[in-house]
């Protein structure tokens, strides 16, 4: 693994962990020596296996949204349909990319996989 800013990121998921990484730090709410790491925490969580706020190890998903609305709030304020962040970031990143359908590469084997992917409201 190869360090990138506090957080040890596989040099395979580099680019992802980046373009995750831009996509928060693009949509702080607070100044970037307050928010830095903590996207960089939220970047690196995404790259793992469960939901975000469990890879966050946070309570719950509302602590996962409270900690959204406090430091990224305009990605906060764009979830109006409170898609599973996850899923959301990726989606705003294929956005960004021109492209239409992403979905998240550790979301597969997950048990939940029908309720994140299943239609939006």
């Amino acid at each position: 693994m190869e360090t990138q800013g506090i957080i040890n990121v596989p040099e395979a998921r580099r680019e992802e962990f980046e373009d995750l990484r831009g996509l928060l730090m693009d949509n702080l709410s607070v100044p970037p020596g307050e928010g830095e790491a903590v996207a960089e925490l939220v970047a690196a969580s995404c790259l793992g296996g469960n939901h975000l706020w469990q890879d966050l190890k946070l309570p719950d998903r509302a602590a996962l949204s409270a900690l959204m609305k406090a430091y990224f709030r305009p990605l906060s304020d764009a979830n109006v349909h409170d898609m599973k962040w996850k899923k959301f970031f990726y989606k705003k990143i294929c956005e960004r990319e021109g492209f239409m359908l992403c979905k998240s590469p550790s979301c597969g084997d997950c048990v939940d996989y029908h309720k994140c992917f299943g239609p939006e409201v």
